[in-house]
């Protein structure tokens, strides 16, 4: 999960069975050490103050365990298993921040959802895109001639709006406490027949707009329904395990900013039951728009979030390497193992099943509160 040498300041959660409910946690020599407190019981309250970092380094707290050990254990009630590592914030998305993944999208809504028809969608206009997209900044006035050329070839499509036009997508990826962490089971819709790992940068950002901190993600990505139409999307992405974070929020400070996400490496490896390996990367220095520009776009004199937020940043992963069929490119199949992984970051690593069978969502934030009102931790 973490390199011995990683450093950095982490902040997290764990599922704590003597309390029946979460405790706040920082990584220190190895072990998992909780740093829950009445000044505060939560990762939002932590991610609110004036530097976030300073107060979880100098936290007093009691060490749990190994971390490593910790996060084999099973996600059940009965034993510490991580969770997310946000908790109040809401959950956000940016879709189609990067010009190859903005393509698939396109192909996805020209074949309608049927990977079948993928292959020679993506002959017809996979150039013609990813060509004259490759530089643009979104927003432009190139882009605006860009669009303008699309139009006349009768390529045009929502999908290119937001990845090249001046709004970026941003959208309700998970509920509030809904996310799983890492070890969880992640879930596929059962009505999905063509869906993909998708490995992100999520910022921590604060109810001013601030960014605090960084994790990975995995917003699975059902390519089918939301290619059938774009107003499947929340049937699509909020499903139960459909969001995965962590596995550890690293906050800012002397060893780590902004631009260190702006730097970020990603690498995917889904192991599937079969043998099957596929490997993928994701660069941040490839994306079309900032984060900073990102998260102005999501909160401000728009829309407040009160308890803050995580965002999710999008991929330039989209897979179009055949699995099964061929001309049908991937998809998952139940039991594939997902590590996403980053310099810096650690390994998010979860395990697909379909989202009616992974573990139902009943922790929501009204049993967070009464959790915590029970320990007079409020």
């Amino acid at each position: 999960m973490f390199p011995q040498d990683l450093g950095g300041l982490f902040v997290g959660r764990i599922w704590d069975p003597a309390c029946q409910g979460p405790v706040v946690v920082t990584l220190r020599d190895g072990a998992f050490v909780d740093i829950t407190a009445k000044a505060a019981p939560t990762v939002r309250d932590i991610c609110e103050m004036d530097n976030p970092a300073t107060y979880v380094r100098t936290a007093p707290g009691r060490v749990l365990g190994d971390a490593d050990t910790i996060a084999q254990n099973p996600t059940d009630t009965d034993q510490l298993h991580m969770l997310a590592p946000c908790d109040l914030q809401s959950v956000k998305a940016c879709g189609v921040t990067f010009a190859s993944s903005m393509v698939e999208r396109v192909i996805e809504e020209q074949a309608a959802g049927d990977p079948a028809k993928a292959q020679a969608i993506r002959a017809k206009i996979g150039g013609i895109i990813g060509g004259s997209l490759k530089n643009i900044e979104a927003g432009s006035a190139q882009a605006a001639d860009v669009k303008a050329a699309l139009i006349e070839e009768g390529l045009w499509s929502q999908y290119l709006e937001v990845g090249i036009g001046p709004d970026a997508e941003v959208f309700s990826k998970a509920q509030i406490l809904s996310s799983v962490g890492y070890g969880a089971q992640i879930g596929l819709h059962p009505i999905s027949n063509w869906n993909n790992p998708e490995p992100e940068v999520v910022l921590a950002v604060s109810s001013k707009g601030r960014i605090v901190g960084a994790t990975l993600g995995n917003d699975v990505n059902l390519r089918d329904v939301e290619g059938r139409s774009a107003l499947l999307l929340s049937k699509a992405k909020d499903n139960n395990g459909s969001c995965a974070i962590g596995p550890m929020i690293r906050l800012f400070d002397d060893s780590f900013s902004l631009d260190d996400v702006r730097q970020a490496e990603l690498t995917l490896n889904v192991t599937g039951p079969e043998g099957y390996v596929l490997e993928g990367h994701s660069s941040m220095n490839q994306i079309s728009r900032d984060p900073e520009e990102l998260v102005r776009q999501t909160i401000g004199r728009h829309h407040q979030y009160p308890d803050g937020l995580v965002l999710f940043l999008g991929t330039l992963f989209a897979p179009t390497e055949d699995r099964d069929t061929p001309g049908e490119g991937f998809t998952h199949k139940l039991g594939d193992v997902v590590s996403i992984s980053a310099p810096g970051f650690g390994t998010l690593r979860n395990t697909v099943r379909l989202s009616t069978e992974c573990p139902e969502w009943v922790f929501g934030p009204s049993h967070l509160m009464r959790n915590l009102a029970g320990r007079d931790l409020l």
